[in-house]
């Protein structure tokens, strides 16, 4: 009976110890949030037209 409960006990802790580090490695890797949200739409920065090299071609 004893050694019952003390399976019983180690399986529950156990468990709890693997919740806890499940939830604490997913909270700190941000639980691959950023591969759910859309990607950010950047706005292209206007290019400024370069003054040297440039000639007229005949």
């Amino acid at each position: 009976m004893v050694k019952r409960l003390e399976q019983l006990a180690a399986l529950v802790v156990a468990a709890g110890l693997a919740i806890v580090s499940y939830w604490l490695f997913f909270s700190w890797a941000q639980g691959g949030r950023e591969l759910r949200q859309a990607p950010r739409e950047s706005q292209p920065v206007p290019a400024e037209p370069s003054r040297t090299g440039t000639r007229k071609l005949p």
